[in-house]
Parts: structure tokens; C-alpha cells; sequence
């Protein structure tokens, strides 16, 4: 039997281009099995140093706390450091109970010591609580007959509502253990039954809060104009559950004031809404959120963002020039606080130059690390740090503002401290049942913080606000 050589060669060219195919396909395939397995990589090194992760969800594995390389600089040992004041329980002058305790005998030969001198007295004081129990106030209002016949009855104070009634500072009390303590509803009750022998229930101080809240209208009008007129506003946004459903918590914040508000909406619109960075005048610190950029004022991007972000190139890349972008921000902060310490107001010529040359420099050097080939062959975590490089690079002038105005602050740290506790309270309930449970929660704790910041006791402010007469901050003099 003949056989047909061109039609076998033609066969095997076939089962060669078939096997060709699959052999593309087979790479293909593990290629992206590969980018696959990086990004699940990059996913598994994440914790708090390198992404937005919190510390509280690593549990016990997390890493110690703070940037490495910020650590690296700072060598303490645990505890009290060297030449910070210490903290004790101090004597007061005129303690409210005097105990004499007097010996009987003589330790030494016996004799008894009734009429014995007194040589030394050495005093020991015991800080103690008085038994707590609710002072009750009965208010008897008069009716008085006049000599014309006519019957008039004696006006109540403003705090007696009804026959029986909670007085402003069980309501302060109340509103500071819930708002600022963030004690759940129930425990706050037993807390009032078993420690102050007040019976109140959930329903009431769900009241108390509500009214709270309601009465800080003009307190929310004022911060929100010291806000727009001071020389730095910080910006953060959370969501949260809110009537089963997704809103968002905006915070803008200073140094001395707080306002939290919440919005269905993430972006523009509930900015515009708050109406503060659309209308300030100062600089915008914020985390380089899109919508931030939108608007025409001095921008600062957040550097602890960036620390973190430089940090997991470092982690999941190897790439030097992260490093030492870590490097330089942390030296420029530290000139920026030593200078501020000396009470100058700006850098030297000098060490502005060298820190831009240096930035400049370490860009350059991260571009050609990382060059812009075809996307669809890089990693998630590529992609990001190229788009780090570009930010870093298209902004530097807002990542690099707190060298040139020392009132530019390096981080975005005072906006999310303050938005912290938003997600604490989120925890512990779960969310706000409805819209106004929300805002009343928010309004009392931008109404806390920004005592907390004046120095200001809470409960006094609380008590104030009970009595019909919120605290207000002083503006700038």
C-alpha cells in the first residue's frame, strides 16, 4: 500500500498548529493565573502600614504601630519618657473627712500611750465615693387670691416641664455617656439604675438625645462659618448604615472646630450641601479624592497616605525608590517641626531646593521602574503604583505645600480622629434607625469635639445646652 506522504505532512502541520494554539492558550491562561495570584499576594500583605486597612482588623498579627521607617527614627523605650511630667493622685488641702487613728501601746515595751505626746502625724488620704441617689426638687407654685377676686398661679421654671421630670444635668449625664461614651441605650439604664438609682428607660433617652440635638441649630451655623474663614480645613468621608441603607458621614474639621454631617450622597453634591469648601477661604486638606480637586481652592494632599501607600510598593515590588520617598517626606517633616520649634516660619533656601531636587530626582527613578507598557499585562497593584507615581508627580506642589506654609499640615490625621468615632458608634449599634437619629447624633458629637478642643468641660457645655443656652466657641481675634 502506497502511502500518502503529503497528505501525513499535511495532517502533522495541522496537529502542530493545534498544538501551537493550545500552547498560546496554555500562556494566556498563565499569565493570568499569574496576575491572578499577584494580586491575591498583594491582598494578603495588606495591614495597616501599607493600606487603609484599620489596625483593629488584624487582630493580634497586626504590626506595630506607625511607619516603619518613622520608627526606625524613633528608638524609645516603653513607658514614661525622660523629662514628660508624670500623672498621680495628688492630696488635696482640705480633705471633707478628718479620721484620727491614735496607738494604744507602745510597740516596744508595752506601756499604754492615752496621755502620750504627739511628736509627727503622717497623713494618708483615701479618694472615696459618696453614696449616689437623686436629689429631687419639688417646685410648689402658688395660687394666690387678689383682693379683686381674680386667682393667679406662680409660673414654673423652664426645667419643670411636667409633674415629674428629668432635671438638665440627668439629661447632660445622659447625653455624655451615649454621645461621647457611646454606651449602648440598655447598659446606660442599668448604669442609671444600679449606680445612681435613677430608673430611666431606652425610649427617654432616645428623648433626651433628640432634644439635644435639636437645639444646636445656631451652634451648627456658627462652626460652619469659623470653618469657612479659617486658615486650614481637613476633609474625611465614612459611610454609614443609615434606615438600612448606605449614607455617608462628612466631616470638615480644624484645629479648634468640628462639623459632621450626613448625606445619601458621597461626592459634590453633599460637599456643596455642607457648604464649607465651596465657599473657604483657607487651604483644603484632604486624602486626593476626585471630587476634593474639584473645587478652585489651595489644595494638600494627605502624606500618611502616601507613606502607606509607598510603603506597600516597597513591601509587594522591592523597589528602592520608595524607600527613599519614605525617606525624604519623613525628613521634611522632621525640618518643617524643627524649624517651627526654633519659632521660624519657613525653611531655608537650601533645604528647599535639596528636598525638591531629591523629590524630582526619586520620581524620575520610580517612572523607569515602573514603565508605562500595556496595562492589560500588569498587575492591579502595578497599575496603582504607576497611578501613585502620576499623582505624586502631576501634585507635587499639594504633596509638598507643608514645606512652603507651615500652616499646611503634613497629614489629614485631625479629619479622620475626628470622623473616628463615627465608625466606634457604628460598631456598637449597627446604624441609626432613621435620618434624624443621625443628625442629632452628629450634631451633639461635632458639639463635643469642638468643646473637647477648646478645652472646655463637656458636661458644663451639655448642661448649657439642656438649660437652652449652647456653648459657642469664640471666633479668631
Amino acid at each position: 500500500m502506497e502511502i500518502n506522504w503529503q497528505k501525513v505532512a499535511l495532517e502533522r502541520d495541522q496537529e502542530i498548529t493545534g498544538l501551537q494554539a493550545e500552547i498560546v492558550e496554555f500562556k494566556n491562561t498563565i499569565a493570568t493565573l499569574q496576575l491572578k495570584i499577584s494580586d491575591l499576594e498583594e491582598r494578603l500583605n495588606r495591614n495597616s502600614t501599607n493600606s487603609s486597612i484599620p489596625p483593629s482588623f488584624e487582630g493580634l498579627s497586626k504590626p506595630p504601630v506607625g511607619n516603619r521607617a518613622e520608627r526606625r527614627s524613633k528608638k524609645r523605650s516603653p513607658g514614661k519618657q525622660p523629662g514628660s511630667e508624670g500623672k498621680h493622685l495628688a492630696k488635696v488641702e482640705n480633705p471633707d473627712e478628718v479620721v484620727i487613728h491614735r496607738p494604744d501601746k507602745c510597740h516596744s515595751c508595752g506601756e499604754d500611750l492615752i496621755n502620750g505626746e504627739v511628736v509627727d502625724i503622717e497623713t494618708r488620704q483615701v479618694f472615696e465615693l459618696p453614696k449616689m441617689a437623686p436629689l429631687v426638687i419639688e417646685h410648689q407654685l402658688l395660687k394666690v387670691v387678689c383682693s379683686c377676686g381674680s386667682k393667679t398661679k406662680a409660673l414654673p421654671p423652664k426645667e419643670a416641664t411636667a409633674p415629674t421630670c428629668y432635671g438638665p444635668s440627668i439629661r447632660s449625664l445622659v447625653t455624655y455617656l451615649s454621645i461621647y461614651q457611646h454606651v449602648p441605650y440598655d447598659r446606660l439604664c442599668e448604669i442609671f439604675s444600679d449606680v445612681l438609682s435613677i430608673p430611666i428607660s431606652p425610649g427617654t433617652v432616645a428623648k433626651m438625645i433628640s432634644e439635644g440635638g435639636g437645639l444646636l441649630g445656631l451652634f451648627t451655623e456658627t462652626i460652619t462659618d469659623l470653618l469657612r474663614d479659617a486658615p486650614v480645613v481637613q476633609y474625611d468621608e465614612t459611610g454609614a448604615r443609615v434606615e438600612g441603607s448606605l449614607y455617608w458621614v462628612h466631616v470638615a474639621s480644624s484645629c479648634l472646630y468640628t462639623l459632621l454631617t450626613c448625606h445619601k450622597r458621597r461626592g459634590k453634591v453633599a460637599m456643596d450641601e455642607m457648604a464649607i469648601i465651596s465657599n473657604m477661604k483657607g487651604i483644603a486638606v484632604h486624602d486626593g479624592w476626585k471630587p476634593y480637586k474639584s473645587y478652585e481652592v489651595i489644595h494638600q494632599l494627605c502624606n500618611a497616605h502616601h507613606l502607606r501607600e509607598l510603603q506597600a510598593v516597597s513591601d509587594n515590588l522591592g523597589q528602592q525608590w520608595a524607600d527613599e520617598m519614605i525617606e525624604l517626606l519623613l525628613f521634611a517633616k522632621a525640618e518643617v517641626e524643627k524649624r517651627v520649634g526654633l519659632g521660624k516660619s519657613s525653611l531655608d533656601k537650601k533645604t528647599l531646593k535639596s528636598i525638591k531636587t531629591r523629590y524630582e530626582a526619586l520620581i524620575e527613578k520610580g517612572n523607569k521602574e515602573n514603565p508605562a507598557t500595556d496595562k492589560s499585562q500588569l498587575t492591579k497593584f502595578e497599575k496603582k503604583t504607576i497611578s501613585l507615581l502620576f499623582r505624586l508627580d502631576t501634585y507635587s506642589e499639594d504633596v509638598l505645600r507643608f514645606i512652603y506654609n507651615f500652616n499646611s499640615p503634613f497629614t489629614n490625621n485631625q479629619a479622620e480622629r475626628d470622623i473616628r468615632m463615627v465608625k466606634l458608634q457604628q460598631k456598637i449599634s449597627g446604624s441609626w434607625r432613621t435620618k434624624t437619629g443621625a443628625n442629632n447624633f452628629l450634631a451633639i458629637r461635632s458639639y463635643i469635639s469642638t468643646m473637647k478642643k477648646h478645652d472646655y468641660n463637656i458636661l458644663d457645655g451639655l448642661n448649657q445646652l439642656f438649660n437652652g443656652k449652647a456653648w459657642l466657641p469664640r471666633g479668631p481675634e
